[in-house]
């Protein structure tokens, strides 16, 4: 957990994210779950939290507003989801390939379709500290964290 309270106690998907299936709903729960559970979040300028991170899409961005638990505003940030759609579809794809194998292919197989599904969640993790720098400040699990989230906005089942 990080010091000083720079960290995510709440995370809340506004209505414009919209609902799925119960597969989806469910990793979206997992999602949050892992991130609130360990994470370190600092909004840059911003003396400390612990903080609520409410997610909503307007058009292809995402908006990230963040307030204290005591509902203080702290920022409100707007990412462009563009940068992160061929990261997303590749992960995907890798994804869908990792089931497959676990069906079907050797250990090996399996293991080197693993290691490169992660080094795809991992660009995505990157492009995403990359985006949030001088907003705000997250450590590179988080920052998996929350583009496993990212990932699971996009995901419709």
């Amino acid at each position: 957990m990080a010091a000083g309270g720079y960290r995510l106690s709440d995370i809340v998907l506004d209505d414009t994210i919209g609902r799925s299936t119960p597969d989806v709903e469910h990793e979206r729960a997992v999602a949050i779950f892992d991130l609130i559970e360990e994470n370190s979040f600092e909004p840059v300028g911003h003396a400390g939290g612990p903080y609520k991170l409410n997610l909503s899409l307007v058009d292809t961005k995402l908006v990230l507003t963040i307030r204290t638990e005591a509902e203080e505003e702290v920022a409100t940030h707007i990412l462009s989801l563009t940068p992160f759609r061929r990261i997303v579809k590749d992960y995907f794809m890798i994804c869908e390939s990792y089931y497959e194998a676990i069906r079907t292919a050797t250990p090996s197989r399996i293991e080197a379709i693993d290691m490169g599904r992660r080094g795809v969640h991992n660009d995505g993790s990157h492009t995403l500290q990359e985006r949030l720098k001088g907003k705000i400040n997250v450590d590179f699990d988080t920052a998996r964290r929350l583009f496993t989230l990212v990932c699971v906005l996009y995901w419709r089942g």
